[in-house]
């Protein structure tokens, strides 16, 4: 049956067409039998030899262009995968599938941070300057905004930290007139822009659940890093610069330096210290197998990210953790305190007694070389040896940074410049830059003034109190992972003086756990109300 013919289309029918429009609808995928009676679009109306089910051609029209263009764009996309390398198919997929996900729920983007960031430098983008870590936490923050949007409820006023975070970002950001490099100096703004965003984002998004598997994640992922350590320790993997008395191989992890991976594991060994003897307190009270389980876990856990930090052989980590060690045990109470004062003193005692001879020989060269640090040999003029070769290297970088300090006192030379202003402050000998002043407080002096620094030493000041506040609580997982956080802070801080440790993402870590003890603290808050 023909339908009447609009004068203006006089060699078409109206059956050609409406064939022709099924044709692609069945092709898209598109069901044409869902029509009714309708007006035509040039304006004739139907008459009863046209009640016969049409389709809406107006109407339909634009979303089947659209069905088509959709069609078109897989076709495209599945040629362009099909002629990519397995490896970029893959990291698409599981990039696509991570990116809805983390959409849906951001904390999930929080856990998978939490694992994959001592992988950062195996998972960087051909470009070098993003990496994984970094898109990452882009979608984290992505998903968490739209999530907001879409709820219109974004809270953070009342989120901690937030005005000397935000203080310390613009003392940063103003140090950026003083920058020879402003690719340099943005890349390291946008750390720490960075460090504040995800800390928020945990703040706002993390519940008691997703805590700990944020708390399993980074264990795990530190736990691979000791394994692998080990057998580069033992099996002798490693450049040559790493060797260490003729049989073994300084630890390095996945981070291609000793330094920063003892720092990344020592970001997390207190907080599993601290976890542990929280657990074992509770089964001592309880009496539940469940909690002496777990206890014995993170203890366990807590030990094998000590044996990591002693096979990476650096000297500024050992002394971190030995501090950060007595922190967590004598924040318990006085009478810890106390016990962990009689340790200390007992252990001075003992090594006064036996003298460092009766260490082993590599411990105590190694220790013994921290006078050096003390005593201060002129790295110009003395004469470098095989053994005080690394000391001598700090205290040239540390003098240059000096320099670069009395050169801009208030705003510094600029964020993220240090290697790039050191050959005009390097001391004769020492011309290669380390890219850091191998001390981060002579480096944010050297970098961002009186001014950055002050504004940071009050942040971390803030973060300390914040800390020493929560573990006052009664909440036992709280505290616990309050203490074991201000631990972390003491590590930080002693390892700091001889390396920067907020290198590599690791301080992505401390924001996380930041961001997790300020989201349980507010759930305990709103629980006692």
């Amino acid at each position: 049956m023909l339908i009447d013919k609009d004068p203006r289309f006089p060699y078409y029918s109206y059956d050609v067409l409406f064939h022709f429009y099924t044709a692609i609808a069945r092709w898209a995928g598109n069901n044409p039998g869902r029509t009714r009676r309708v007006t035509l679009a040039h304006g004739a109306s139907s008459s009863p030899t046209t009640n016969m089910q049409t389709p809406q051609i107006g109407m339909h029209l634009h979303s089947d262009w659209k069905a088509f263009a959709g069609g078109l764009g897989f076709i495209v996309l599945a040629f362009a995968l099909a002629a990519a390398p397995l490896t970029w198919v893959l990291a698409a997929l599981i990039g696509a599938i991570l990116g809805v996900a983390i959409l849906i729920q951001p904390a999930l983007g929080l856990i998978a941070l939490a694992f994959i960031i001592p992988f950062g430098r195996e998972l960087s983008f051909p470009s070098g300057s993003i990496g994984a870590t970094d898109a990452l936490v882009a979608f984290v923050l992505a998903g968490w905004l739209a999530r907001g949007l879409a709820a219109r409820r974004l809270t953070v006023d009342r989120t901690p930290l937030l005005m000397p975070l935000a203080v310390f970002l613009w003392f940063g950001a103003l140090s950026l007139i003083q920058a020879t490099s402003w690719r340099q100096g943005v890349l390291e703004w946008l750390k720490w822009a960075e460090f504040a965003a995800l800390y928020l984002v945990a703040a706002q998004t993390l519940q008691r659940r997703h805590v700990w598997w944020v708390l399993i994640a980074l264990l795990m992922a530190a736990t691979f890093e000791v394994a692998l350590g080990a057998s580069q320790f033992t099996r002798q993997v490693g450049p040559e610069a790493f060797n260490l008395l003729g049989r073994f191989m300084r630890a390095y992890g996945t981070l291609q330096q000793p330094n920063p991976y003892a720092g990344y594991l020592g970001y997390l060994m207190p907080v599993a210290l601290s976890l542990a003897i929280g657990t074992l307190t509770a089964w001592w009270t309880s009496g539940k197998t469940s909690s002496l389980l777990l206890g014995l876990l993170l203890g366990v856990v807590a030990l094998l990210l000590l044996v990591g930090i002693g096979l990476s052989w650096s000297r500024g980590a050992w002394m971190g953790a030995v501090v950060a060690i007595l922190v967590v045990i004598a924040g318990r109470s006085r009478r810890a305190m106390l016990t962990a004062g009689t340790i200390v003193l007992a252990l001075c005692v003992i090594v006064l007694l036996l003298g460092p001879s009766r260490l082993p020989s590599a411990v105590s060269e190694r220790v013994a070389a921290f006078s050096g640090y003390l005593v201060g040999p002129d790295p110009a003029t003395s004469e470098i040896t095989d053994q005080n070769f690394s000391v001598l290297e700090r205290l040239a970088h540390w003098e240059a940074g000096i320099r670069m300090f009395n050169s801009a006192p208030w705003l510094g030379i600029g964020i993220g410049n240090y290697g790039v202003a050191y050959p005009r402050f390097a001391l004769p000998h020492w011309y290669e830059p380390l890219g850091h002043a191998h001390n981060l407080y002579i480096n944010f002096l050297a970098e961002t003034g009186v001014l950055g620094t002050l504004s940071f030493l009050v942040l971390w000041a803030s973060v300390a109190a914040l800390l020493y506040r929560t573990a006052r609580v009664q909440e036992p997982f709280l505290k616990s992972l309050a203490l074991g956080l201000l631990g972390t802070v003491a590590y930080l801080t002693v390892h700091n003086l001889f390396d920067n440790v907020f290198v590599q993402h690791l301080q992505l870590q401390l924001a996380l756990l930041l961001g997790a003890l300020v989201a349980l603290r507010a759930e305990s808050v709103c629980l006692s109300k």
